[in-house]
């Protein structure tokens, strides 16, 4: 989902040497070092393409936030090159024509449903499925549908806002090239792990059911698409079956360790999000993730060993960081300077920290003058006396005279400017140190 070129930014992407930068601030960073944004920097160079001749469901243990043992299918078996791409919680099949090793492959031989191989799944076009008849629409817009290949359990209800599921599924292009394929994905509905195509669809699903799931790009990965598989605008064809359906975990409850890979995983996917400019959606993934990143347990007390209280410390200043600028982007500057102040409190020499809560406080005091100065982007005027106009219907017009200020503008220039000095004399001394 995000471009391998975007590796200097990832927090967790492995080729980088160091935990220095979030996505949200390359560009800062930058402007204080004044060089060029840190890939060269924090990143080793791409050692060209990764191979794994792995088994393709064994990947399920990145798509599960509580992944339960599997005991594997047949179908699920056949050992193929794999390759791991930038999307969250997915594998991609390597191009044949990229490796002299990789086996020619089907798509028939690929499916996780071989019962299932209808004519709609193979090779009827796209256009056909949005106007066939025997599909139902989940929504009125008649860009997302399902068509039910084995009915689910009746008697069981079906899965609603916020509770966690489990699917299989396998995801297509209209050439059919598999993009997105998994055997045990779990995800809670609402939070946004998956595609809204995904959540829409299984809330109208029962326990059990297998079917087919159209989806307009709308619902999918919109104008962006997603680097390297998916093109922009491009609609989804899917084939899942509803696995599981219960109530999400309350994360105090939940062993530390399994409490850091959620809520790692919760942090990636706002990082896919900032990447895609999508803020209001990292935000609210940085948000869950901060939930479930701490070591209380469900009466209050720390329940963590001092090494797990280190590591959940570690992680609560990244996604702390990456909310921080989040909420700027946003120009929500009051929680953008709450968030920094929380990764303050954690780590007080944290440099980034420092800056965002300089760019929140400018930020802010920016607003102040000009509210003070009583500017705006339309200048009001008024005409002059009809009697000084004579012959001329043209109107002459005159700037109106303006209110002046409460507060003198020297007076908040001298604040920002005091504000300023303070963070550049904390930038040095951190870095002195």
């Amino acid at each position: 989902m995000v471009s391998k070129a975007l590796c200097g930014v990832m927090e967790t992407e492995p080729r980088c040497t160091e935990d220095l930068v979030e996505p949200e601030v390359r560009e800062t960073i930058s402007e204080l070092s004044g060089g060029d944004p840190l890939n060269e920097l924090l990143c080793e160079k791409p050692r060209g393409k990764e191979k794994a001749d792995a088994d393709v469901c064994a990947e399920k243990s990145k798509s599960s936030p509580r992944s339960e043992p599997w005991s594997g299918k047949t179908e699920c078996k056949e050992r193929r090159k794999v390759k791991e791409t930038n999307s969250w919680k997915m594998v991609r099949f390597q191009d044949p024509s990229t490796e002299d090793d990789v086996l020619e492959w089907d798509s028939l031989a690929e499916i996780l449903f071989p019962d299932y191989a209808v004519e709609e799944w193979t090779s009827t076009s796209f256009e056909e499925l949005f106007a066939a008849e025997d599909w139902g629409n989940i929504t009125e817009d008649r860009l997302l549908r399902k068509k039910v290949l084995k009915p689910g359990n009746p008697q069981v209800p079906g899965p609603s806002w916020g509770q966690e599921v489990t699917v299989r599924m396998q995801g297509v292009l209209e050439d059919r090239t598999v993009v997105e394929k998994d055997c045990n994905l779990v995800f809670v509905i609402g939070e946004r792990d998956v595609i809204q195509a995904l959540e829409e669809c299984v809330m109208s699903m029962q326990k059990g059911e297998i079917a087919l799931l159209l989806a307009d790009s709308q619902y999918a990965y919109e104008l962006l698409g997603r680097e390297p598989d998916i093109p922009a605008w491009a609609p989804l064809l899917y084939q899942l079956q509803l696995l599981d359906v219960r109530e999400k975990p309350d994360p105090l409850t939940l062993p530390i360790a399994d409490r850091i890979r959620i809520g790692n995983q919760k942090r990636e996917r706002g990082n896919f999000h900032y990447q895609r400019e999508e803020y209001g959606l990292a935000a609210k993934a940085y948000c869950v993730a901060l939930e479930v990143l701490t070591t209380r347990g469900p009466d209050g007390s720390d329940v963590g060993t001092r090494a797990e209280e280190e590591e959940v410390r570690e992680y609560r200043v990244k996604c702390l960081n990456n909310l921080a600028t989040a909420r700027l982007k946003l120009e929500q500057f009051d929680e953008a300077l709450h968030a920094s102040r929380d990764v303050l409190a954690l780590d007080p020499n944290n440099v980034k920290a420092l800056f965002r809560t300089g760019k929140a406080i400018h930020a802010e005091l920016s607003k102040l003058v000009q509210r003070q100065s009583g500017s705006s982007d339309a200048q009001t005027w008024r005409a002059k006396p009809a009697a000084m106009l004579g012959d001329d219907v043209t109107p002459f017009l005159i700037p109106a005279k303006k209110k002046t200020s409460g507060i003198s503008w020297k007076f908040i220039l001298g604040a920002l400017l005091v504000a300023l000095g303070s963070l550049v004399t904390s930038l040095i001394l951190t870095a002195r140190n």
